[in-house]
């Protein structure tokens, strides 16, 4: 049974001043994936974890936890 993974991502988003779509372009996904792992309709793979996680430099652990 897999745990539901909550994260930050919108508070960091915000605090860079960054849309949707401009940290979907950074992150190189789609705005609706942005949208679904906001919203927590989605959990991240391991590669876009990381990804995200460099672009606001912090630990994977600092955005998302179970």
């Amino acid at each position: 049974m897999a745990l539901p993974v909550k994260n930050r991502l919108r508070d960091l988003r915000a605090e860079k001043g960054w849309s949707q779509a401009r940290l979907a372009e950074l992150a190189g996904v789609s705005r609706q994936t942005i949208q679904a792992l906001e919203s927590g309709k989605y959990d991240p793979s391991l590669p876009l974890a990381f990804a995200l996680a460099a672009l606001f430099k912090r630990k994977i652990e600092e955005i998302f936890e179970p």
